[in-house]
């Protein structure tokens, strides 16, 4: 099974209503809550979108060069689903498909832009990933299994990013509420920052260009549990 099928849909089942991710941009004074329905809408518009339009297989190379954002969220489950190899390099080799925000760039077959619009409207780009994954259905059904020891993300096969991830989320607790302000920059920040979330049945507050000031009430507020990075 994929990463997606094994970190993510038993919480789907569990309490699809559950907020999944409740994202804060500092900067643009936005907040953003998305239940874990609403991102599992998301991710199979995007495992769809990426096999049917753009003829991702498992084990070809997705380049998700994007920030901590809910949209980022739907992207990366989106890809894992499919069984597409997550990478966070924009110069990386062999990439069909890369998905950036407004002004990125990466060496790819294709490169789509993730507006990261708070309401995700489109980016007006000529491959704009929130108004083409509109078009794609809300469930999604692999045509093949992906197996364990299929590549995930960068060096690490499915097998061996669950079970770090299982790790992680043990020293979180259960079912945690965690806030965080890691940048998902690289894999440990994705692993830290939202694998081990999924994998401690929890739910994330992530804060984008944090306002130091804010933080303290906005634990109190999201009566938060964990915050990352941990001091």
């Amino acid at each position: 099974m994929s990463v997606t099928e094994i970190l993510f849909t038993p919480l789907l089942k569990a309490d699809s209503g559950r907020p999944l991710i409740t994202h804060y941009d500092d900067a643009a004074g936005t907040r953003v809550e998305l239940s874990r329905a609403t991102v599992a809408n998301w991710a199979a518009k995007t495992a769809n979108w990426l096999r049917d339009e753009h003829d991702v297989e498992p084990g070809d190379r997705v380049a998700v060069l994007l920030p901590a954002h809910w949209q980022t969220t739907g992207v990366l489950l989106g890809a894992w689903w499919c069984g597409a190899h997550v990478v966070m390099s924009a110069d990386a080799a062999d990439v069909k498909v890369a998905v950036v925000p407004p002004g990125g760039s990466a060496e790819a077959d294709v490169v789509a832009v993730a507006s990261l619009h708070p309401m995700g409207l489109g980016s007006g780009a000529a491959v704009d990933y929130n108004d083409d994954v509109r078009v794609h259905g809300d469930d999604f059904a692999p045509w093949d299994a992906v197996d364990g020891s299929a590549p995930a993300l960068d060096e690490s096969t499915v097998d061996e990013l669950v079970a770090r991830a299982r790790e992680l989320g043990e020293a979180l607790g259960d079912q945690p509420r965690v806030l965080s302000t890691l940048e998902w920059s690289s894999p440990s920040d994705v692993l830290e920052g939202f694998l081990a979330v999924l994998a401690a049945g929890g739910s994330l507050v992530q804060v984008t260009n944090p306002d130091a000031g804010r933080l303290a009430a906005r634990r109190d507020v999201e009566r938060v549990s964990v915050t990352l990075p941990r001091g």
